[in-house]
């Protein structure tokens, strides 16, 4: 089990890409419920966005009888919440999909857990009175950049539709595991929209805008949609809820192990209820045995492991499979599409026992 005080052995992020700057967290040696802000992933479409923080304001307007602007202070003043939440890239293990896409490799650590702290974005969004043919919330970061394929020059914008912004989880997040939200993370303010996919939680947030259509933003109409179909878009739909999914931490893929017990662990979550039951299979799928798990929350992550006697010496091919409070578990093969968002087929490694 990882050390976090160990002065020698640390784990690290994993640089996929430099520009923009997009880095894995060490998922495979971290046992905590909570990511250190040290090692939560990065995914950044663009470059990281500069802006004067002392002239910091977040206006929320448009479709709202009361438009309205916060200081960083003001937002400080108003009543907070902490929701424990875990944040995965939509494209978190997109590197596993067969046969493969295109778009950044992950493997499996675009995701991270911890604390955000902040104002319910129900709070503000009250506090504007937003008018009664309200459909949409949209929340524009202040990183942009120029996309190729419009030729054009964009910010980050997503919407939520008004059910999903009023949900009282929903936060406009300045902490995170008590303490100041790091800049590469969002800092001063950043969207968290526990359940959902990464992509929903704005970061650098620079104004909140309520709408009475649709939004159609090229972040919400091209990208973060599932596209089932190689060579065209019929019958996409948006990504939202996350999956339900799990990683197998220890072993690791390949290792060499001795004959006898060993304790496979790891972790599982889910988008919408909470994790029942986790089942592990050292036998390619043929039989599957239940794993001890914890009493996980809802948005969080639950702990698993089994240990397990080892005793033939020979390759074993280990799985595991997790099921949620809402009947949904982990498929044998994952839904593939075009983009490559939402993997969650069962996870596996492969070990020799010598």
């Amino acid at each position: 089990m990882t050390n976090e005080n160990d002065p020698i052995a640390k784990p690290s992020l994993t640089t996929k890409k430099l520009y923009p700057e997009n880095q894995e967290s060490p998922i495979h040696f971290l046992f905590n419920k909570q990511t250190p802000a040290s090692l939560f992933y990065k995914r950044n479409h663009f470059s990281y966005p500069p802006f004067n923080y002392a002239n910091f304001w977040l206006s929320v307007n448009d479709s709202v009888k009361k438009p309205i602007a916060f200081s960083i202070e003001e937002l400080l003043a108003l009543p907070s919440k902490t929701v424990e939440v875990v944040m995965e890239c939509a494209g978190n293990k997109r590197s596993l999909f067969r046969p493969k896409v295109f778009g950044e490799q992950w493997e499996k650590g675009a995701m991270s857990v911890g604390r955000f702290k902040g104002v319910p974005l129900k709070t503000l969004l009250e506090k504007a009175n937003i008018d009664s043919d309200s459909q949409e919330v949209v929340i524009e970061g202040y990183d942009d950049g120029y996309r190729s394929d419009l030729d054009n020059v964009y910010a980050y914008m997503r919407s939520l539709p008004l059910k999903k912004a009023l949900h009282p989880d929903t936060l406009i997040a300045y902490s995170y595991n008590d303490q100041p939200l790091p800049f590469k993370h969002g800092y001063p303010i950043r969207l968290v929209v526990p359940g959902w996919y990464a992509m929903a939680s704005v970061k650098w947030v620079k104004q909140i805008t309520v709408i009475s259509a649709s939004f159609a933003g090229p972040f919400q109409t091209i990208d973060y949609m599932y596209y089932p179909n190689q060579d065209n878009d019929e019958d996409a739909f948006p990504v939202t809820t996350i999956n339900v999914n799990s990683t197998i931490q220890y072993p690791l893929d390949r290792d060499i192990v001795d004959t006898g017990k060993h304790t496979i662990r790891g972790v599982a979550w889910t988008g919408d209820g909470v994790i029942k039951k986790v089942e592990i299979s050292v036998d390619g799928g043929e039989s599957w045995m239940p794993a001890s798990v914890d009493n996980g929350q809802e948005f969080s992550l639950s702990q698993w492991s089994l240990t397990y006697p080892f005793t033939a010496k020979k390759e074993y091919t280990i799985m595991s499979r997790a099921t949620d409070s809402n009947k949904r578990t982990q498929p044998e093969t994952p839904f593939w599409n075009r983009k490559g968002y939402g993997y969650n087929a069962v996870d596996q490694v492969t070990i020799k026992v010598e």
